[in-house]
C-alpha cells in the first residue's frame, strides 16, 4: 500500500470499486469519489455486484457448458473473492488464464492472483486496455490462441473515451481468437438520469467513465453470435430461479466467434 508508483492523490477504478464493493484496499481519495457516485446514484452499488456475478456466471458457463480452457481478463481490478482463474479452475483444473490491468496496486497485489491448481496457470500483464498488441504478445507466452479463448472486459470499456476506438480494441483481440472463441462484457448505460449524474460526477473529480447506450454495448458483439438472452441489463443475464432481478444502468452480454 505504500508503493510509490500508486498515487493516492487522485481516484482509481480499481480502487474505487474496490470499495463500492466494501473492499479495503481503498484510500480516502477514492472513498471520497465512491461516496459522491453513491450519492448521485444510490443503485452503483447493486451494479458493482452485479457485474461481480456475471463475471462469475460467464466464467462457469464457458469452463463448464461450453469447455472452455483459456481466459483472457482485462480490466481484472483488485483481487477479492471468485477471481476468474478460482472460478475457472474450480470447474476446470486445467485451465490457464491470463490477467490485464495497469492500476499499481493491482500489480502490488497480483501475486495473490497469480496462484494457480497444479495443472493450470496464471499469468498477469501490467497493460492499459489501450494497448492490446502488447497484451496479445504478452498474453501468448502462456495462452494458446490457436484454440479457443474466452475474452472477458468486466467494467473496463467505459475507460476509452472514444466509441469507436473501443470498439475497434475489442475487434484487434478478437481477430487474434479462432472461431469457437467468446466475448464476455458488461458496461455501465446512460440508461437514467442518475447514471448520467454519476458520470458527470466522476469527470469532475478527474476521473472520467464513459457511459454507454445499450444499443453501443451490443456494437462489441458485431459479428459474433449472442448467446441468450442477448443483450440485457446485467441482473437479467441468466437470474437465478425463483429471484425478481431488476434492472439496473448496467448491460453485458457473452457472444461466440463463428
Amino acid at each position: 500500500m505504500t508503493d510509490p508508483d500508486i498515487d493516492i492523490t487522485r481516484p482509481s477504478s480499481a480502487r474505487v470499486w474496490n470499495y463500492l464493493l466494501d473492499g479495503k484496499d481503498n484510500f480516502a481519495v477514492d472513498r471520497e469519489l465512491g461516496d459522491a457516485l453513491r450519492s448521485a446514484n444510490p443503485g452503483i452499488v447493486a451494479v458493482a455486484r452485479s457485474q461481480r456475478r456475471f463475471l462469475i456466471q460467464a466464467v462457469t458457463h464457458l469452463a463448464g457448458e461450453v469447455g472452455i480452457r483459456q481466459f483472457l481478463d482485462i480490466g481484472t481490478g483488485l483481487p477479492t473473492a471468485d477471481n476468474t482463474h478460482e472460478v475457472a479452475q474450480r470447474v476446470a483444473p486445467e485451465s490457464r488464464i491470463v490477467y490485464a490491468d495497469n492500476d499499481p496496486l493491482v500489480l502490488a497485489h497480483a501475486r495473490a492472483l497469480l496462484t494457480s491448481s497444479p495443472e493450470g496457470r496464471t499469468a498477469y500483464i501490467d497493460s492499459h486496455v489501450e494497448d492490446p498488441g502488447r497484451i496479445l504478445t504478452e498474453a501468448a507466452r502462456t495462452l494458446d490462441f490457436t484454440r479457443p479463448v474466452a475474452l472477458t472486459m468486466i467494467g473496463i470499456l467505459g475507460n476509452v473515451a472514444d466509441y469507436a476506438e473501443a470498439r475497434s480494441i475489442v475487434r484487434r483481440l478478437l481477430a487474434a481468437m479462432p472461431s469457437g472463441s467468446y466475448l464476455a462484457v458488461s458496461d455501465g448505460t446512460s440508461t437514467s438520469a442518475q447514471s448520467v449524474e454519476s458520470q458527470r460526477v466522476a469527470k469532475q473529480s478527474g476521473h472520467p467513465y464513459n457511459l454507454r447506450t445499450p444499443e453501443e454495448i451490443g456494437g462489441y458483439f458485431e459479428g459474433l453470435e449472442l448467446l441468450e438472452p442477448g443483450v440485457v441489463s446485467t441482473p437479467l443475464w441468466r437470474p437465478q430461479p425463483g429471484t425478481d432481478p431488476q434492472p439496473l444502468d448496467v448491460y453485458c452480454a457473452v457472444g461466440r466467434k463463428p
